[in-house]
């Protein structure tokens, strides 16, 4: 290996790089829609140059979409200064590492075989990831909470021009990712006036994928932020909707409140989550929820006082089967229920 003094200097500022293994002909051209085949292995610093992630170690070589905007721009920069066949190593700084954290935790959970956008989670997408949100994975919370220089070591596998591979929906620009969010939405509202949840959900989300990834571009907060936001927001709670008729009560109560506690004023996700409470028996709760409501929209008085009737009619029909299940199961002969008898149902009863 050369020594850092003979790196080659790209034209960004806070990059070194130095090749490794020459590669081939002459520089491909990186124009938009290029598709990009390479491996690559990140390492710390430090003495022990510790690896972070290896592409070869996980067995599939990494493919990203020029002018995509793949979240680590600085990659497409690297890239577009190596041959075919080239592995070069590249010293970067903080300025260009930041957002390494949330890009490797995306490509962590494709190789494990789950969602790599995980936005069910964490609905307010990057305000939440500068609030320390744990990423799930020890190593990158500790950078993302001190970013720091890394090493990047590229080998430059394929680049493919547009029209030799087939753009799928993650490849698509910025303009067609919001050009198909009302397609996607219209679609989804389309399947679930059918009764077609399952369907529509997954209109929904690829919806607000496609909006998150638009998002990540823009400053928290900010105006197109904002409007993005309040997209994702309609979308979301769509996706609650069908999740209250899969009756997946726990998961709606998730994704409303990551949206009240982002935007305290969105009268739908306490109305959702309310009625999700009243399903499993949150009594206080969904009052509490369906309070908020009128607070917010006295209009909705008619809707409410039905969703309180349903809750009266849910509690009592529960009083009414714990009564009948104390009655017939924790008789002991003289037929009086033991204190410690009582408290283990009830203990049961709650999931403890």
């Amino acid at each position: 290996m050369s020594d850092m003094k003979d790196a080659l200097l790209l034209g960004s500022e806070g990059i070194k790089k130095t090749i490794l293994h020459g590669g081939s002909g002459d520089i491909p051209k990186f124009v938009t829609g290029v598709k990009v085949t390479f491996h690559f292995r990140t390492q710390l610093c430090d003495d022990e140059r510790t690896v972070i992630d290896d592409s070869k170690a996980v067995g599939t070589p990494m493919e990203i979409v020029i002018g995509n905007m793949f979240k680590l721009d600085i990659w497409e920069t690297l890239l577009s200064s190596m041959r075919i066949g080239e592995v070069a190593e590249f010293w970067c700084d903080t300025v260009h590492t930041g957002v390494y954290p949330l890009v490797s935790k995306s490509m962590r959970r494709i190789a494990e075989g789950k969602d790599p956008v995980d936005w069910h989670i964490h609905t307010c997408g990057m305000a939440n990831m500068f609030a320390y949100h744990s990423l799930g994975y020890e190593d990158l919370d500790e950078l993302m909470k001190e970013p720091k220089p890394l090493y990047f070591v590229l080998e430059l596998l394929k680049v493919q021009q547009p029209r030799e591979y087939d753009r799928e929906t993650w490849a698509l620009s910025d303009e067609e990712r919001l050009k198909a969010v009302p397609v996607l939405h219209g679609q989804g509202n389309k399947l679930y006036k059918q009764g077609r949840y399952q369907e529509a959900t997954q209109k929904y989300k690829e919806a607000i994928i496609c909006i998150k990834n638009v998002q990540t571009k823009e400053k928290a907060w900010d105006v197109p932020w904002m409007k993005l936001e309040k997209m994702a927001n309609t979308l979301t709670l769509n996706y609650c909707q069908c999740l209250l008729r899969m009756e997946e009560y726990y998961e709606v109560i998730e994704h409303t409140t990551d949206i009240i506690n982002q935007h305290p004023g969105i009268v739908k996700a306490y109305y959702l989550r309310g009625k999700a409470h009243v399903e499993v028996w949150n009594e206080a709760e969904a009052r509490q929820d369906f309070s908020r409501v009128l607070d917010l929209n006295p209009g909705m008085k008619k809707a409410v006082k039905k969703e309180l009737a349903i809750l009266n009619m849910r509690m009592e029909e529960k009083n009414k089967e714990d009564k009948l299940k104390y009655k017939g199961i924790n008789l002991i002969p003289d037929g009086k229920i033991t204190l410690s008898q009582q408290h283990s149902h009830l203990s049961q009863e709650c999931g403890h």
